[in-house]
């Protein structure tokens, strides 16, 4: 058996980051991640900017967001040896048809009240922009009718950012392990530690869950329902090399219609587009037919120039998404060192990395600066 003061389960972008600020505070932590196919970590797009996010128009998820938001540049410059992918292209929302007018001017009034009111989006960093203006920021776009052009729109490749957490980690003492954690070693009240499936027992005072859409697999052992549920998403990649567009793709901002759609684009002539919200579909990370037919149906619908760009790839992640929408953060009730981070849902990459700060504050008995009383498991109990 060997001895650790933090065992955090699961090795996306939540976990990564919650073993990094653990281990930074001198904390002996091991994270084990098994590499599940379809962690929603390794396929995301990762925009970074809820400032004009409708997900969730809960107040506790945008004030928590917006400390999320805030924390990605300085948790960039920590891990700016490591590429970590995070930048600010800015973000473009277009209203395509006339059937969108009504969508942009709501989201519009949105961005301003939430400037007012928070100081996010940053007032004088956006502005309503011309069609023409539109198609110089994103040269493949169609024709529109109404756009905003948001300076601070943020970028994350999920899969990099997590994979630096890891690697600054185990840089400040962490011990990272592929495994297969079966269960967690719980006595009179008191976590003491986990099982694995390759017969390797850890102890350790604590005990992180940071699952995803498996986190429910190690409920039964700490006593709690985890309401988490995959929802499968899948992203098309395209080659926009033979477009021929001058500009490098690295400058083009994110690009947001208003059909629950979006189009990421990254250097090397690579754009993202995406992505589903299926439910129901179980562990299956699988690419569909008719997930390409509506992801590639709305890329060139939005953008029309995008007809002859090439197919890289699909990836497909299993969203952990829970039965309110909240993230499902904090200690397990009645279970002295069990915490959970999961639920993130959709928007696991805006929320992810500072949610492992929040949680890694909790395990190293400090108050973290934003309530999480509305994110607590509690709040599923009949």
């Amino acid at each position: 058996m060997t001895d650790y003061d933090s065992v955090v389960v699961g090795g996306g972008i939540v976990g990564s980051a919650t073993a990094y600020h653990l281990a930074r505070e001198g904390f002996e932590t091991l994270l084990i991640d098994r590499g599940d196919a379809g962690r929603a970590t390794a396929a995301g797009a990762g925009i970074v900017f809820p400032a004009t996010s409708s997900l969730n128009e809960s107040p506790d998820w945008f004030e928590f967001a917006l400390h999320a938001a805030d924390h990605y540049p300085v948790l960039a410059s920590e891990l700016d040896r490591y590429d970590h992918t995070y930048t600010r292209p800015g973000l473009l929302a277009v209203a395509v048809d006339a059937d969108e007018v009504g969508a942009f001017e709501e989201s519009k009034r949105r961005a301003e009240r939430r400037s007012d009111e928070h100081g996010h989006p940053r007032p004088g960093r956006f502005e309503e922009v011309s069609p023409e203006r539109a198609r110089e920021l994103y040269p493949p776009l169609s024709g529109v009718e109404r756009a905003m052009f948001y300076e601070d729109g943020a970028r994350v490749n999920g899969q990099a950012f997590a994979s630096s957490l890891r690697q600054a980690s185990a840089a400040a003492g962490a011990t990272i392990h592929d495994g297969d954690v079966t269960g967690i070693l719980v006595d009179q009240g008191i976590v003491g530690g986990v099982e694995t499936a390759e017969g390797d027992t850890y102890s350790a005072d604590t005990v992180v869950v940071a699952g995803g859409a498996w986190s429910p697999d190690l409920a039964t052992d700490i006593g709690v329902d985890i309401p988490v549920e995959p929802q499968r998403g899948q992203i098309l990649h395209l080659d926009v090399g033979p477009l021929g567009h001058t500009r490098p793709t690295e400058g083009w901002p994110i690009l947001k219609a208003f059909r629950g759609h979006y189009q990421v684009p990254w250097p090397d002539d690579q754009v993202a587009c995406g992505a589903t919200r299926e439910s129901g579909t179980g562990f299956e990370p699988h690419v569909t037919l008719g997930g390409l037919q509506e992801v590639s149906t709305e890329a060139l619908r939005v953008a029309s120039g995008l007809d002859e760009a090439h197919h890289l790839e699909t990836r497909v992640g299993l969203r952990p998404a829970s039965a309110d929408g909240l993230p499902i953060i904090g200690p397990v009730p009645e279970i002295e060192g069990a915490y959970l981070a999961t639920g993130h849902g959709p928007t696991g990459l805006t929320l992810g990395p500072y949610s492992g700060r929040v949680v890694a504050d909790l395990v190293l008995g400090e108050s973290p600066e934003v309530d999480i009383s509305p994110f607590r498991v509690e709040r599923f109990r009949a």
